[in-house]
C-alpha cells in the first residue's frame, strides 16, 4: 500500500489561539458540554483522521486569560468512545503523577469500551505549579522525571500482559480464565512497588498505543526506545527534517523495526483566496490581550516578560543547552527570533495560535502543497492538527483541504481498520 499521511486532531478548548474564545461565534459557552466533543470527535471521523487528541495539565493559571483545561479528558474518552466507531482517542497521562496500575487500568478499560481505539501521550509534567497540586514543593528534576517514567512505561506494559491473550475462556461450565496463565508481575523498583496483575483480561490492541513528545536527549532517547508514534514541535521544514532524521536514526539503532510515524503539531489558517485567509487570521490576532500573551510568554521562556516593551526587540534569551523547561517549544522560539527578528508584539502574534508550531496560511491547494512537501522529504509522516478555532478552522480543513490530499493519493477515502494501530499501520504486540 501507498504511503500515506497520518492525520490527528489536537482538541484544545474554543481552539489554539489563545484569543479564540473571545470570538463572538466562539464555543466557549459549550465546554462543559460532552455534545460538543463528541460532535468534534464526529467530525475528525468524517474527516476520516486516524485520531482525535487531548493534552492535559494538573494546574490553573490566570483563569481571566480564558478556558485552559475543563473537560479531564480520560473521562472524556469514555463519552467519546460511544459517540464514534472509526476514530482513533488518544489522551495524555503524566508519569510524573500518576501510577502505572492506575494508568494500566484505565486505559486498558478505555480500549476495550472503544474496541481496540486508545492511544496513550506518555509526558513528564513540568511545573512547579503542578507539583504544588500533587504535595510536591516543586517539580523533580529533569533526570529523576524521565528516569521515573523509563520504569512506568515498562510496569504499566508488563501489566497489560499480565493476562495473556489465551488466559480468558468464558467457560459458562465453570472457568472464567485460567489461573496459571494470569500472572503477578512483582515489580520492586527505584520508583514503583506493583504486584499484579492487573484487573481485566487484555485489550483488543493488546497494548493501547504508545504516543510521546520528547525533545530533550532523554526524551528523544525514550521516544526511540519506547515510542510507537512521535508529536513533534517543529517550526519549518529544516527543523522538521533535522528532528525526524535524528529520531528515525535513533529507533533504527536501538534495534526496533517498527517504523515510528512522526506527526509535527500544525496550525492552518484555510480559505478561497489569500486576503480572506488573512482577514481569518487577523480577526483572531486583533482579539489578542497583551498581558495574557506575556504570561504565556514567560511561561515558554522560564522567565518574567510582564514589563517587556511590546515594540522593541526581543531582549536576549538564554542559550538552549541551559534551559530547564520544555526544550522543543522554546528551541522554536529560539529560531523563530533568529530567523525573523521580530518584535516583541510580533513574536506573541506569532505563538498566539500553536506556541511556536509550523503554522500554514493560505488557500486550499497551497496549504496541501505545503503539507506534502513535508510528508515528501523527511519532514513528517503526518501532522497533529491544532485549529486555530474550533469548530471552525477544523470544518475549513476538512472540507477544503482533505479532498485535494485524497485527490493526489496523500491521505486515505475511507479507513481500511477499525483499530488505531490499523490506522497508523503498526503490529499488535504479543503478551
Amino acid at each position: 500500500m501507498k504511503r500515506q499521511l497520518h492525520l490527528n486532531l489536537f482538541i484544545y478548548g474554543c481552539g489554539h489561539h489563545r484569543a479564540a474564545w473571545r470570538h463572538p461565534n466562539s464555543s466557549v459557552d459549550q465546554l462543559g458540554d460532552i455534545r460538543y466533543y463528541q460532535s468534534l470527535a464526529q467530525l475528525a471521523e468524517r474527516g476520516k483522521f486516524d485520531a482525535i487528541f487531548f493534552a492535559d495539565g494538573q494546574y490553573t493559571d490566570s483563569v481571566s486569560d480564558g478556558p485552559r483545561w475543563f473537560v479531564e479528558p480520560l473521562t472524556t474518552l469514555s463519552a467519546l468512545a460511544v459517540a464514534t466507531e472509526r476514530v482513533g482517542l488518544i489522551t495524555t497521562v503524566s508519569s510524573t503523577f500518576y501510577t502505572p496500575f492506575h494508568a494500566a487500568r484505565m486505559l486498558s478499560s478505555l480500549d476495550h469500551i472503544s474496541n481496540g481505539r486508545i492511544g496513550w501521550n506518555v509526558v513528564t509534567s513540568m511545573y512547579d505549579a503542578e507539583a504544588r497540586n500533587h504535595g510536591h514543593e516543586s517539580m523533580p528534576d529533569h533526570a529523576w522525571r524521565y528516569a521515573r517514567a523509563a520504569e512506568f512505561i515498562e510496569v504499566t506494559k508488563r501489566l497489560w500482559d499480565s493476562w495473556p491473550d489465551a488466559a480468558l475462556k468464558i467457560d459458562k461450565a465453570g472457568v472464567y480464565a485460567d489461573e496459571s496463565l494470569v500472572h503477578q508481575i512483582n515489580h520492586h523498583g527505584d520508583h514503583f512497588l506493583v504486584d499484579g496483575p492487573l484487573t481485566l483480561p487484555r485489550s483488543p490492541q493488546g497494548h493501547p498505543v504508545l504516543f510521546q513528545a520528547g525533545a530533550s536527549e532523554q526524551g528523544r532517547n525514550l521516544a526511540a526506545l519506547e515510542a510507537e508514534a512521535i508529536y513533534a514541535v517543529a517550526y519549518d521544514l529544516a527543523a522538521s527534517q533535522a528532528y525526524y532524521r535524528d529520531i528515525k536514526k535513533r529507533v533504527k539503532a536501538a534495534g526496533r523495526s517498527v517504523d515510528v510515524p512522526i506527526m509535527p503539531g500544525l496550525v492552518t489558517y484555510v480559505a478561497s483566496t489569500q486576503a480572506e485567509v488573512l482577514a481569518k487570521q487577523r480577526e483572531l490576532d486583533v482579539l489578542l490581550p497583551a498581558d495574557a500573551s506575556l504570561r504565556q510568554l514567560s511561561m515558554f521562556v522560564g522567565q518574567d516578560c510582564m514589563d517587556w516593551e511590546l515594540d522593541a526587540p526581543v531582549p536576549d534569551l538564554p542559550p538552549l543547552e541551559s534551559f530547564t523547561g520544555p526544550k522543543g517549544r522554546y528551541g522554536t522560539i529560539l529560531r523563530i527570533i533568529e530567523k525573523e527578528q521580530p518584535t516583541v508584539r510580533q513574536l506573541l502574534g506569532r505563538l498566539a495560535a500553536g506556541g511556536g508550531h509550523c503554522t500554514m496560511v493560505g488557500t486550499p491547494d497551497v496549504i496541501a502543497d505545503q503539507m506534502e512537501q513535508w510528508f515528501l522529504n523527511e519532514g513528517a509522516d503526518g501532522f497533529n492538527l491544532m485549529p486555530p478555532a474550533l469548530p471552525s478552522s477544523i470544518e475549513d480543513f476538512i472540507e477544503h483541504v482533505v479532498p485535494i490530499l485524497q485527490q493526489r493519493g496523500l491521505f486515505r477515502k475511507e479507513y481500511s481498520g477499525f483499530t488505531l494501530r490499523d490506522h497508523l499501520g503498526l503490529n499488535r504486540p504479543s503478551a
